[in-house]
C-alpha cells in the first residue's frame, strides 16, 4: 500500500491510458475528458497532495471538460460545411453584361460556362451593357444579378 501511495501519479496515467485507448473504441469523446481530468489528477499526485484533493481535482476537471469543451467539439463535428449544388453554386459568381438588362427586356450572360436568361434583381433597376454584375440569386432559368460598384479614375 505504501508504492500504492507513493506512485499514485503513475495509477492516474494508467487510469488516463485506460479510458483514452476506451475512447477510440466508443468515439463519444465522453472517456477522454474523463481521462484529461484523470491527467489533471496525475499532476496533483505529482506535487504530493492527498488523494481526497487528488480525487476532487481530477472530478472538477472532467465535469468542466464535459460541460464547456464537450458541446463545442460536438457541435464543430457535426455541423459541416454549407453544400450548395446544382444553380445554386452560381450564386455570388461575377458576370459582364453584353446588352442592356431590365426586367422588361432580360438579358444574357455567360456565368459558369452556361449560358443563362438575366434580370434585374432590383426590378426598377436597368443594367447597362458591359457593366460587370454579381449573380445573387437563380429562380428557374433566370439569373437574377445586381451590378457591382466600379472605381472610376
Amino acid at each position: 500500500m505504501d508504492w500504492l501511495s507513493e506512485n499514485a501519479w503513475a495509477v492516474w496515467l494508467g487510469v488516463a491510458a485506460f479510458l483514452g485507448i476506451a475512447e477510440l473504441v466508443s468515439l463519444d469523446l465522453v472517456l477522454v475528458m474523463l481521462a484529461v481530468g484523470a491527467l489533471g489528477g496525475a499532476v496533483t499526485a505529482a506535487a504530493g497532495a492527498p488523494f481526497v484533493l487528488q480525487l476532487l481535482v481530477a472530478g472538477v476537471i472532467s465535469i468542466g471538460m464535459l460541460a464547456l469543451v464537450r458541446p463545442n467539439i460536438v457541435r464543430r463535428l457535426h455541423t459541416g460545411p454549407e453544400l450548395r449544388v446544382g444553380p445554386e453554386t452560381l450564386i455570388g459568381l461575377q458576370a459582364l453584361t453584353p446588352t442592356a438588362i431590365s426586367v422588361h427586356v432580360p438579358g444574357r450572360i455567360k456565368i459558369g460556362g452556361e449560358d443563362w436568361q438575366a434580370k434585374p434583381y432590383d426590378e426598377s433597376m436597368t443594367i447597362e451593357a458591359g457593366t460587370l454584375v454579381e449573380v445573387l440569386a437563380i429562380r428557374g432559368a433566370t439569373a437574377y444579378v445586381h451590378p457591382l460598384p466600379s472605381i472610376e479614375s
